[in-house]
C-alpha cells in the first residue's frame, strides 16, 4: 500500500471514529499533497510525499516555538498533536551511528577527497537518507569527513 493510500485510509478511519482533531490533521496533509501535485502537475510518489510531510512537520515545530514564546500553550499543544499525527507517516529515523556509516560508505563510493566534493557527496546521500536522517546532521558529518 502506498503512503498516500495509507493516509486516505486513516482519514476514513478517523471520520468513522469521529476523531475530529486527527481528521483535521490528516485533511491538512492531504490538502498539502494535492497542492504539491497540482503545482508540479505530477503524481507524488512515497519519497515526495515524505518530503511534504517533513515540510509540514518543520512548520509545526516552528509554530510550537513561537506559540510557547508568546505564552499560547493551547495553540502549541494543538500543533504538537498535529506533529504526532504527521510523524506516524514518516519512515523510522536512523541513529547517528547508522548515519555516520552511510556517510562513510558514500565517501568511499564516490572517492570524495576534500570540501570541493561536498556537493557531489550530498547529491548521492540526499536520495538515500531523505526522511530517514536529519539532513543538517548529515551535512555536518560530511563536512567533518571531508575536512580530513
Amino acid at each position: 500500500m502506498s503512503l498516500k493510500a495509507r493516509i486516505t485510509e486513516d482519514m476514513k478511519t478517523a471520520m468513522k471514529a469521529k476523531d475530529t482533531a486527527r481528521l483535521n490533521a490528516i485533511r491538512l496533509l492531504i490538502a498539502a499533497i494535492k497542492q504539491k501535485e497540482v503545482d508540479e502537475r505530477t503524481e507524488l510518489d512515497d519519497t515526495a510525499t515524505v518530503a511534504v510531510i517533513e515540510k509540514l512537520t518543520k512548520q509545526r515545530k516552528d509554530s510550537v516555538t513561537q506559540y510557547e514564546a508568546a505564552g499560547r500553550q493551547e495553540l502549541a499543544d494543538a500543533e504538537k498533536f498535529e506533529i504526532s499525527v504527521l510523524a506516524a507517516y514518516l519512515p523510522e529515523k536512523m541513529n547517528s551511528a547508522e548515519t555516520a556509516a552511510a556517510v562513510a560508505a558514500a565517501v568511499a563510493e564516490t572517492g570524495a577527497k576534500g570540501p570541493a566534493d561536498m556537493g557531489k557527496l550530498m547529491a548521492v546521500l540526499k536520495p538515500r537518507l531523505a526522511g530517514k536522517a536529519d539532513m543538517a546532521e548529515v551535512s555536518k558529518l560530511v563536512k567533518a569527513a571531508l575536512a580530513g
